[in-house]
């Protein structure tokens, strides 16, 4: 983890948790991990990964996206 994110990063890849960037990464892998770990011990919240890169954010759980985002995204 590389610190508290205040606006949009320019690279890398960013968490978000229930609307809000909180966390900047560095790696997509260190990304993943982070939303897989927060989402399996709070289910409740809604996780997200934000790619810099490519300029989207994409929901962690969201079905229609999900394939897409863990394989090829994030």
């Amino acid at each position: 983890m590389v610190a508290i994110v205040r606006e949009l990063p320019v690279s890398g890849y960013a968490l978000e948790i229930d609307g809000r960037l909180t966390t900047e990464f560095a790696t997509r892998g260190g990304v993943k991990t982070g939303a897989r770990e927060l989402k399996k011990r709070f289910p409740m919240l809604r996780v997200g990964i934000y790619d810099a890169q490519r300029g989207r954010r994409v929901r962690l759980g969201d079905r229609s996206q999900r394939r897409h985002v863990l394989t090829s995204c994030c």
